[in-house]
């Protein structure tokens, strides 16, 4: 197994096994290694700073790292708690470029109110925040397709 230091065109930073440099070569071809925190398709092997020597079965771990980035952290994310977390974002509505229009209507009861999600534009989350509606932005690896 090849451990590799991956990054995205994005510049996020993440670890990647696989058997070996063709085999990388190959799913990195098909776009089939992407970034945990973007979803970005464009990922290549990135020097790391991080030393990894076998001797006599052992591995050397890497001296500690200070608190990870926000974005490293979701990278970072244990998988049970990332399938937990897409479950309840699948338990919501995708109301897509309507999330503005339906987040204002819930928040002034002109509908009943329910879970959705969606997208908005910078300007439009600003406004949003600016008349005191709550949202949170979710990365793209919780809302990403997954079959």
């Amino acid at each position: 197994m090849i451990i590799y230091e991956l990054g995205c065109t994005q510049g996020h930073h993440f670890e990647g096994w696989f058997a070996s440099a063709a085999d990388f070569a190959r799913q990195a071809g098909l776009a089939m290694v992407r970034c945990p925190v973007c979803d970005d398709g464009k990922v290549a092997i990135v020097p790391s700073a991080k030393v990894r020597v076998a001797r006599h079965g052992a591995v050397a771990k890497p001296e500690p790292a200070s608190a990870p980035a926000p974005a490293e952290a979701v990278a970072a994310m244990p998988p049970e708690l990332l399938r937990k977390l897409r479950e309840v974002i699948r338990a919501t509505e995708d109301v897509g470029a309507r999330f503005p229009d339906e987040a204002r209507k819930i928040h002034y009861e002109e509908v009943p109110a329910r879970p959705i999600r969606g997208q908005a534009s910078r300007e439009e989350a600003d406004a949003l925040h600016d008349e005191g509606i709550e949202f949170a932005l979710l990365p793209a690896i919780l809302t990403r397709d997954q079959h």
